[in-house]
Formats: C-alpha cells, structure tokens, sequence
C-alpha cells in the first residue's frame, strides 16, 4: 500500500500548542491594522525560516485570468505596502492595466496570515532611485541584463548578457533602469487569520472608513 502524503490531523497536544502561540484575545480590541501588521511581520522575523517580508501578489491579466507569484516587501507604512519589480515584466504589465491587487503573508511558523486587497499606486522616481540603490551592485546589473518575463534560449544566454551589462558598467555606478519601479499596495481591506484548535481559527478583518478602520470579527 502506498503511504499517504497527506499530514495526519493535528493531535490534541498540537492543537494546545497552537493555542499557547495565539491565545490573545487583545488582537481583536485593536484599531490599527498597520500597526499589528508590523507587530506579527517582527514576530516572523523571528521564527521563519527565511524570507518573512515574503508575501504572494495577485492580479489578473488582459483577459481577466488571475495570476499570482511571491514578491518581498520592502516598506510597510500607513501610505501602503510597497515592493520593486520590472515594470515591463508580465506583473507589471498587470498592475498598469489594472491597478488593483491583492497580497497574501503565510507564517508557517506562527501559524498566522495576512490578506490584504487594496489599488495599487507607483512610488516616486526618488522611491525607486533609493531602493535601488541600496541593492547588491550584482543585482542592480541583473536588472539591466534581465528581460524579466520574456523568453529565454538558455541559461547560456543570461550569463552572456549579464557579462556584458557588468563590462558596460566597469569602474561606473550602476543606475536604475527606467524599466524598474516600485508600486505600492493602497489597502482598503486587511484580514488577520490565526491557527486556533480543532479549526475554530482566529479571524479580523478591518476595511477602510474614510481615514479611519472599521473593525469586523468575523467566523473562521
């Protein structure tokens, strides 16, 4: 007989550790998601693996087909959630034609996610200049030698076109390419979810009012 690949159902015992880990009750007397979105990014960056700031980015394409693939956050602040990409890349191609996305944050390790839908805005030229800047010198060549989301022959190619960019550039700063940006996710609705036992999971959810945040609990 072949041996299932589907995990076993939680035990009473990890289901109580589950509820050690997100027993609190305050989350739900809480009036800033922006805040607590912070308070639960730190505490991944603690316990994950890697790649806490990781997040999964929707859209949908021309003819209204979803698309989603991991990106990493790069700023959080009461303006949105920002991230950086090539604007001609099939995800920015999305974004221009449909300014709307929504983002998904899984901490495994915290047994907590995030979901957040909101407009999508493009950052400032000065935005994108200074993150750019503060990457890998490597990095910012790649953006230049990669035709992101375009057909490749082979990895040969890649290498080939990455030499180049970084002869081109020898003893000179590498500047960011026109066709970098960033976009910064606007949220109109952000919804907490937590592993509590036997399924009863935790969930809130907050949507904008105006300047403010109305406040929903609602049923796992």
């Amino acid at each position: 007989m072949t041996q299932s690949v589907i995990p076993p159902s939680p035990s009473v015992e990890d289901y109580a550790a589950q509820l050690a880990a997100n027993g609190d009750e305050s989350i739900f007397e809480r009036n800033d998601p922006v805040a607590l979105f912070v308070e639960w990014l730190e505490a991944a960056k603690a316990s994950e693996l890697n790649d806490a700031n990781a997040m999964a980015l929707a859209t949908v394409d021309a003819d209204g087909m979803p698309d989603a693939r991991m990106v990493l956050l790069k700023d959080v602040d009461a303006r949105g959630f920002t991230f950086f990409s090539n604007q001609e890349s099939a995800k920015g191609e999305q974004l221009w034609a449909h300014p709307s996305a929504a983002l998904l944050f899984h901490w495994k390790s915290l047994r907590r996610q995030v979901r957040i839908r909101g407009v999508i805005e493009p950052v400032t030229d000065a935005e994108a200049d200074a993150y750019f800047a503060s990457r890998a010198r490597e990095s910012r060549i790649g953006a230049w030698a990669s035709d992101q989301s375009r057909p490749l022959e082979s990895r040969a190619v890649l290498e080939a076109r990455v030499a180049e960019k970084t002869a081109g550039f020898e003893g000179a700063d590498v500047p960011r390419p026109d066709r970098w940006t960033g976009w910064r996710v606007a949220p109109q609705q952000i919804e907490f979810w937590r592993d509590r036992p036997f399924r009863l999971h935790d969930r809130l959810r907050f949507d904008r009012a105006g300047d403010s945040w109305r406040r929903t609990r609602l049923w796992p």
